[in-house]
């Protein structure tokens, strides 16, 4: 059981407040909130009282887009559930939502199994599942109505990737219809992967076999295509969409002229779209390789769309795809073929503090900050109001933030099990000190106290969004 604790003199910031407020914890969760100062707040008692002035209290980053130890490529992401969700608490998230995968004749159930014993007694923090559908066929649609009632309510189809993940429009629309019977939100990666596939094979035919020529046959226009194609079918289906790592200012657009219908279409960008650019993929010696990811990163003048979708609400969440790879051993495997290099960029750690950069550069605001990065994704995937807000009832999953800290990103001082830092040498002001998740200090000024297997698996509702 947690230690009854106080949190003391901090600005308490959530999607919908700010307010200077103590805030008392009890057996793991948020007993109370009341002004500092004030006769309630000061008759608080409490085993351990954390000194939060000047600080914010905020609530645990919800990260609803990792893939812990996936396998890709001939090879697998490099963090576990052990180091990324580690690194995830250091970086202020409390709870992330992974993908489960089916392979390609096998059934959900086996895909899911075999995600939760990898996560089970290895979690940091808490966590959930997606599941990603490789092999839609009249079992798996059923499979998925099971899934549902066990607390997995969204489900992962990939327009890209022939031959891997791929689904064609009429397994798409097939599953579209399920979840619109079974109340689950289907993630789409929204790329048209058999014109895509083409295009490599053009550009290796050439001889353009470097990092950057990722990005070049990667187009834009087949994001935007894909995007609208996707929303296309959701609406004969009747279902929802969300659309994951939106990149492109035309893919946005997309969903704009969707939300403007009033339809239940949604859009999550990342971190690396915001922040880099196919200026990355060009750099020589193929260090262009730490930055492929799909979808790509593009020219920089599609950040400016992203920031506004994000003020918006044409995109409503930020999260990191985290999917680490190696620079040495697995990046490498594409050497001279750019269509070998695994797809993935760590981040896990990175997207509160990036986020809160954006802050202070003038692209959101304070509780727009809370919002894309804790509230909104707690909402979208059913975990609401149990995660995301720091509110009477609600997990005592709190960030003690220093917003004046200053600290330069690098692999040489971050904590996921990755060889490179895809930030490496950037600036940014703002830093997490202290993390409880369900009441229990997992860090405590910068000193991690957590522990393997601390970390719940935590069913979900149905999306909290829907018309």
């Amino acid at each position: 059981m947690s230690t009854r604790t106080l949190i003391r003199g901090g600005l308490v910031i959530t999607a919908a407040d700010e307010i200077h407020a103590d805030v008392l914890i009890d057996d793991g969760r948020i007993a109370a909130l009341a002004a500092h100062g004030t006769a309630a707040a000061e008759s608080w008692t409490a085993e351990r009282t954390i000194d939060a002035t000047g600080r914010y209290v905020i609530p645990g980053g919800v990260d609803a887009h990792t893939h812990m130890e996936l396998p890709f490529g001939g090879t697998a992401a490099s963090d576990t559930f052990e180091t990324g969700t580690q690194a995830a608490a250091w970086g202020g998230t409390t709870t992330i939502v992974d993908f489960a995968v089916q392979s390609v004749g096998r059934s959900l159930r086996e895909g899911l199994d075999a995600w939760y014993a990898k996560a089970d007694g290895r979690c940091a923090i808490d966590y959930a599942f997606h599941m990603i559908l490789s092999d839609v066929n009249e079992s798996s649609l059923k499979e998925m109505d099971l899934l549902v009632e066990e607390g997995i309510t969204s489900f992962k189809l990939f327009m890209a990737y022939p031959g891997v993940f791929y689904s064609d429009d009429g397994q798409i629309l097939r599953a579209m219809q399920r979840s619109a019977y079974n109340g689950g939100l289907i993630m789409m990666h929204a790329e048209n992967g058999i014109a895509i596939d083409v295009l490599v094979e053009q550009a290796l035919a050439r001889g353009e076999t470097d990092p950057r020529h990722h990005g070049e046959v990667r187009k834009v226009l087949l994001e935007a295509e894909a995007t609208h194609r996707a929303i296309q079918l959701a609406r004969v289906a009747g279902a929802p969409l969300y659309v994951v790592h939106v990149s492109a200012d035309e893919a946005v657009a997309e969903l704009a002229a969707a939300r403007d219908k009033g339809l239940n279409v949604f859009g999550e960008t990342c971190p690396q779209y915001l922040f880099l650019s196919t200026d990355n993929l060009a750099e020589p010696d193929f260090e262009g390789a730490k930055y492929v990811c799909s979808t790509p990163l593009r020219p920089r003048e599609h950040q400016a769309a992203l920031w506004r979708g994000l003020r918006t609400n044409d995109l409503q969440v930020v999260s990191t795809d985290h999917c680490p790879f190696c620079f040495s051993g697995q990046k490498e495997l594409g050497r001279g073929d750019f269509s070998k290099i695994p797809n993935g960029l760590p981040g896990v750690e990175n997207r509160m503090d990036l986020l809160h950069q954006a802050v202070l550069d003038g692209h959101i605001t304070r509780r727009r900050w809370i919002e894309i990065a804790c509230a909104t994704p707690a909402r979208m995937f059913g975990l609401y109001p149990k995660k995301g807000t720091i509110a009477p009832g609600a997990d005592a999953d709190v960030v003690i933030y220093d917003p004046h800290a200053e600290q330069t990103l690098s692999a040489e001082t971050h904590h996921m099990n990755v060889d490179y830092s895809a930030y490496e040498g950037k600036a940014v002001t703002g830093q997490v000190e202290t993390v409880l998740s369900r009441g229990e200090v997992v860090i405590e000024r910068r000193r991690f106290t957590g522990r393997a297997g601390h970390g719940l698996y935590t069913p979900r509702s149905a999306c909290q969004y829907l018309n």
